[in-house]
C-alpha cells in the first residue's frame, strides 16, 4: 500500500463519516429535522472532522518523519564492514547509495553482499512502517467515526463546534504563513550577516565591479573577488524601466478601452485573451526573447549602423513588458471600474465628452489605484529571472545603454547557487546578500504602493 492509496482510503472514510453522522442525526431526531439544534449537514461535518483530522495528521507526520526514522534504523543495523571509519558525511553518502540500490538506480560504488542486504532491509523497513501507519491511521479514522457518532444527539451544538474547528484551522494556516515568511527573512538575514563578515557592506552596496569568483590561490587569474552590487542594480533597474515603458501605456490604455469603450461582447472576448498572457510560463517568454526579439533588435540596429549586442537589455525588457501587460491591465481595470457611474453621469450632464470625462474625472479618481498597480508591476519586473537569463546575458556591465548586455540581481542569485556549493565562502553567501537586498527593494515598493492607495483612495457610497 502506498501513501496515495492510504490517502484515498482515509478520504473515503471521511466522506463515509459525513454521511453516517448526517444519517444518525436525522435518526436521533426521529426524522423531524426541526428538532435538531443544527442542520443535519453540520452533524455530518462534525463526524467527518473526528475521522479525518487525526488520521490525516498521522499521515502527514509520518510523511515528514519517515526518511529520518528509516535512515536512523537502517544506519543502526548496518554491519561494521560497511561503516568502519566513516564520518557522518561518508555515512550519508553510503545511505544515499543504499537508497538508490533499493530503488534500482545506479550507485556510485561497487555493490557487494552487505550493500544488497542493506537495500533489502531498507525496503523492509519502509514497508513495515507504511503497514504500521496504515493500521494505526485506519484504526484512528474508524475510532473517530464511532466516537463522533456516539456524541450526536438532537441538542448538540454541532454548528458551533464545526465553525470553531474551522476558525482554528484558519488561524493555524495564517500562523503558518507568517512563520514561513519570518523563516525566509531570518535565513536571508543570518546568511547575509555571515557574508558581511567577509565583505564590507559599503563595498557591496557601492562597489562598481561584480566578480564573485574568489581566488583559491594567490597567483590565480580571473578571480578578483569583487562584490560591488551597483552593476547588478543598474541592470535590474534598466530592464525594469524598459519593461514598464512597454507595459504601463499598453496595459493602462487597454484597461481604459475595455472599461469605457468596448462593447460587452468585445470585452468578453478581449479580456480573457489578454489574461492568457499571464498564464504563459516565463521560460516561453525567454525563448521568444532569445530566438525572436533579440535577433530582430540586433538586425534592425545593425541596419541603422548601431552596435547591438546579441543579448541586450532592450530585448529582455521589451519581452518582460509584454509579460507584465495583463498585470497592469487587470489591476487598472478593477480600479477604473470602481469609479462610480454617477461621477461620469455628472460630467456628461455638464457637457463634457467621453474622452474629457475619462481624462478629467475617471483617471484622476482612479489615479491612486493606478499608481499602486504600476508600483506592484515594477516589483514583478524586478523579480523576474528566466527572461533575463535567456535574453540579457550574465555580464555585469555598469551601463545605461539598452543595446548592451547586462544582468540583474535575480540572475546572479541563480548563477551563484547553481551546482554543488559550500556555504562558507563569500561567493555563495553573496547570493543571500543579494536576496536580502532584492527583498528590501520589493518590500519598499509594495509599502509605497499601499501607502499611496490607502492615503489617496476615494471612498464612494
Amino acid at each position: 500500500m502506498s501513501h496515495s492509496v492510504l490517502f484515498l482510503i482515509l478520504a473515503a472514510l471521511t466522506f463515509a463519516g459525513f454521511f453516517m453522522g448526517r444519517k444518525r442525526a436525522v435518526a436521533q431526531a426521529g426524522g423531524v429535522i426541526r428538532s435538531l439544534h443544527s442542520r443535519p449537514n453540520y452533524y455530518g461535518y462534525l463526524v467527518a472532522l473526528w475521522c479525518g483530522i487525526p488520521a490525516f495528521a498521522l499521515l502527514l507526520l509520518w510523511v515528514g518523519l519517515e526518511s529520518n526514522v528509516v535512515d536512523t534504523l537502517l544506519a543502526a543495523s548496518l554491519p561494521d564492514s560497511l561503516t568502519a571509519g566513516m564520518d557522518p558525511a561518508s555515512l550519508s553518502l553510503l545511505l544515499n547509495d543504499i537508497h538508490n540500490l533499493a530503488a534500482g538506480v545506479a550507485t556510485s560504488r561497487d555493490i557487494n553482499e552487505a550493500m544488497a542486504g542493506a537495500a533489502d532491509h531498507y525496503n523492509d523497513l519502509r514497508e513495515t512502517g507504511l503497514l504500521a501507519l496504515a493500521v494505526v491511521a485506519l484504526g484512528v479514522a474508524i475510532g473517530g467515526i464511532l466516537v463522533g457518532s456516539k456524541l450526536i444527539h438532537p441538542d448538540l451544538r454541532a454548528r458551533a463546534k464545526v465553525e470553531r474547528a474551522i476558525n482554528r484551522a484558519l488561524f493555524i494556516c495564517s500562523l503558518l504563513a507568517i512563520m514561513i515568511t519570518v523563516g525566509i527573512v531570518m535565513s536571508l538575514l543570518f546568511e547575509s550577516i555571515r557574508f558581511f563578515g567577509k565583505v564590507s557592506p559599503f563595498d557591496f552596496l557601492f562597489g562598481l565591479e561584480w566578480s564573485p569568483q574568489t581566488a583559491l590561490r594567490a597567483d590565480q587569474v580571473g578571480s578578483s573577488g569583487a562584490f560591488g552590487a551597483l552593476p547588478l542594480l543598474a541592470g535590474t533597474m534598466l530592464i525594469s524601466f524598459i519593461a514598464m515603458c512597454v507595459a504601463a501605456p499598453i496595459g493602462l490604455l487597454s484597461a481604459i478601452y475595455l472599461v469605457e469603450y468596448a462593447p460587452r461582447k468585445v470585452r468578453a472576448v478581449v479580456k480573457p485573451l489578454l489574461e492568457i498572457l499571464a498564464g504563459i510560463p516565463t521560460v516561453v517568454y525567454g525563448f521568444f526573447a532569445a530566438l525572436t526579439a533579440a535577433p530582430f533588435i540586433r538586425d534592425v540596429g545593425t541596419s541603422l549602423g548601431l552596435s547591438v549586442s546579441s543579448e541586450s537589455a532592450l530585448a529582455a525588457g521589451a519581452v518582460m513588458g509584454i509579460m507584465i501587460i495583463p498585470f497592469v491591465s487587470s489591476l487598472s481595470d478593477d480600479v477604473i471600474n470602481a469609479v462610480p457611474q454617477s461621477m461620469r453621469d455628472g460630467s456628461y450632464g455638464l457637457g463634457a465628452t467621453q474622452s474629457e470625462t475619462i481624462l478629467r474625472v475617471v483617471l484622476p479618481a482612479a489615479l491612486p489605484g493606478i499608481v499602486g498597480s504600476m508600483l506592484l508591476a515594477v516589483s514583478r519586473a524586478i523579480g523576474e529571472t528566466m527572461i533575463v537569463v535567456m535574453a540579457a546575458g550574465l555580464a555585469a556591465n555598469l551601463t545605461a545603454n539598452p543595446l548592451e548586455a547586462v544582468t540583474t540581481v535575480t540572475v546572479q542569485i541563480v548563477t551563484l547557487l547553481v551546482g554543488d556549493q559550500e556555504f562558507d565562502s563569500a561567493k555563495t553567501l553573496a547570493a543571500f546578500a543579494l536576496g536580502l537586498l532584492l527583498f528590501c527593494i520589493t518590500l519598499a515598493l509594495n509599502v509605497v504602493a499601499l501607502m499611496i492607495v490607502n492615503r489617496y483612495r476615494e471612498q464612494y457610497e
